[in-house]
């Protein structure tokens, strides 16, 4: 039931919602009829009180909490993924569901919406803090039925299994053993999962031994914490200066004051021909179809007082309590080839709540250029040639991924056509579309 209330100084919530939910709408992100009268009905501004409603009501994530350097480790997600996730999870009135990541209760909320009075939702926050908060939400809200609990998500929630979803509202280095067991037969496990640097919204379902993707969007979320968190990434420090390094997800064999002496050197500019957005640079399409075919790719990355200084050639800044900058680079051992803008372009720095913003640098497109330092021509020619490669085969994208998670103890061979990852739990499988292999080989 619509609770319409008037604020004198911010408007008329119920209106600025529907403005969102349309918004969403045609763009094709809200598809579901159920989903949609969710969004219309489960007002947002009931579990992010201290909030102006224009923030509420914009399509954007708002943090819930930081630690004391400033970064968020709790939020309310961007509506626009929280929606896609929803799709993703194929909710049915009578579901039990698991969600890891309270935050502040409103996804909670809107699972309880449609799921209906027979269906069921636990969800779990690891600090007592938020779980106390998204608990006086949900009851403002009027659903109280919902079950908070302060746990480690990575351990489930065995009390209450099995479920007939669960969903992570935080991103996960590798698939647990409780979701795999605490999930029903004919059960949906709706994750973002990182691997190779990138992170992906993956629905997953069980086929025989192993569980098969149903869908997979791009999507960026705050990590996992707790027993089952991800270990720090293999940060090396670039030269004397403070505050600049290589980050990578594999040990690469890294020598800092080499690459820190390519990076203070003269470089060459290659235009790639290409033009992108920061998202597929830094984690998203082009970035993964890079990081599969070079295993030597990695994050470049400078914070703090550095990125004055312009050392990093990076695509995206970021403005906070501590300024960032980044950009994609492969690391050889004599060479070092980075992605950045066009030479005369300067790199625009974003606020970390309005990087998705619709007229935000970090969505808009740009002509992607390589910079080489070092004698290594070859090289940079071949890192153009695999730009060029994923543009020929169509961008291949997100949805045109096929993954499947297999026991850590899986005999499992892959086909020359897959990429086989392996984790701690898990032996992730990739494969691209037919039409991106075809254009591959």
């Amino acid at each position: 039931m619509e609770q319409a209330e008037i604020d004198n100084q911010n408007g008329d919530a119920v209106a600025l919602n529907r403005t969102l939910v349309d918004d969403l709408k045609n763009r094709g992100i809200l598809q579901s009829p159920r989903i949609e009268s969710a969004f219309q009905d489960v007002l947002r501004h009931h579990f992010l009180p201290a909030t102006p409603l224009e923030e509420v009501y914009s399509d954007r994530a708002i943090s819930a909490k930081q630690d004391q350097n400033g970064q968020w480790i709790s939020s309310s997600s961007q509506p626009a993924i929280m929606a896609i996730m929803l799709e993703q999870l194929g909710l049915e009135p009578g579901h039990k569901i698991l969600e890891i990541g309270a935050g502040t209760g409103y996804n909670a909320a809107l699972m309880t919406y449609i799921v209906g009075e027979a269906g069921q939702v636990v969800t779990v926050d690891i600090d007592e803090d938020l779980v106390e908060s998204a608990r006086e939400h949900l009851t403002m809200a009027g659903y109280e039925q919902v079950q908070v609990v302060c746990a480690d998500g990575g351990y489930g929630y065995p009390e209450a299994a099995p479920f007939d979803r669960i969903i992570l509202t935080v991103a996960a280095p590798d698939i647990t053993p409780a979701w795999w067991e605490q999930m029903k037969p004919d059960g949906r496990l709706v994750l973002p999962l990182t691997f190779k640097g990138s992170m992906k919204s993956i629905a997953f379902k069980q086929v025989d031994d192993h569980l098969e993707s149903i869908s997979v969007k791009e999507c960026g979320f705050i990590p996992l914490r707790g027993d089952f968190a991800a270990t720090s990434s293999n940060r090396v420090q670039l030269g004397p200066i403070q505050g600049m390094y290589v980050e990578t997800d594999s040990e690469v064999p890294i020598d800092p004051d080499a690459v820190y002496r390519l990076l203070t050197s003269p470089g060459k500019d290659w235009e790639t021909g290409v033009e992108v957005a920061v998202w597929d640079v830094l984690a998203g399409d082009l970035w993964m179809w890079l990081a599969l075919h070079e295993s030597r790719m990695c994050k470049l990355v400078a914070e703090g007082e550095v990125v004055a200084q312009d050392i990093v050639p990076s695509v995206i800044g970021i403005d906070g309590k501590q300024k960032s900058a980044s950009t994609a680079a492969l690391v050889d051992e004599t060479a070092l080839f980075a992605l950045m803008r066009p030479p005369d372009q300067p790199v625009p720095l974003v606020e970390r709540d309005k990087l998705f913003a619709s007229d935000s640098p970090f969505v808009l497109p740009f002509k992607l250029f390589l910079r080489q330092f070092g004698s290594d021509e070859a090289t940079a020619q071949r890192l153009v040639t695999q730009i060029q490669t994923w543009e020929a085969a169509g961008r291949p994208s997100s949805d045109e991924m096929q993954i499947r998670a297999y026991p850590k103890n899986a005999a499992y061979e892959p086909s020359e056509s897959e990429y086989l990852l392996e984790k701690q739990w898990t032996k992730i499988v990739l494969a691209w579309s037919e039409a991106a292999r075809m254009t591959e080989g």
